[in-house]
């Protein structure tokens, strides 16, 4: 959205938005930018799924819902730099997670949880993540 014509940069916007509603909403299945990347761009990256807990994804999935209206909102209300500013952090969130596995929402979730504000038994899967076999603490 960042190189598109001003104009385009609302309805793309408009458009993240509505992807990602649906991906809170329902996961993957129910999104076009959900169905693509997981029946299309990843299995290009990746030859092995890499299985995440869903609580984690939903939080990534809800930053970039805010991230995205916040955004829209800053292009309708003629903001066009600070809306690309946001997109811009998203589009580098989208990346890292792309070409290096690295989820950041994900990331944040773990944090959050570590510190007591979310509770280990929203996601027990996640309560201690790095004690899993082939990974190692990050801090």
């Amino acid at each position: 959205t960042i190189v598109v014509p001003s104009p385009a940069r609302i309805w793309l916007a408009g458009a993240l938005v509505v992807g990602f509603a649906l991906r809170v909403a329902g996961g993957p299945r129910y999104s076009p930018f959900g169905r693509l990347s997981v029946h299309v761009l990843a299995p290009r990256v990746s030859a092995e799924p890499k299985l995440v807990s869903g609580a984690p994804k939903r939080f990534a999935q809800t930053i970039g819902l805010v991230m995205s209206s916040v955004a829209f909102g800053l292009f309708l209300g003629g903001l066009t730099t600070a809306g690309i500013t946001v997109l811009g952090v998203l589009v580098l969130a989208a990346l890292a997670e792309a070409a290096l596995g690295f989820c950041l929402g994900c990331w944040m979730y773990g944090r959050l949880q570590r510190v007591g504000l979310i509770p280990d038994d929203a996601c027990v899967d996640c309560a201690d993540i790095w004690a899993r076999p082939g990974m190692t603490a990050r801090n």
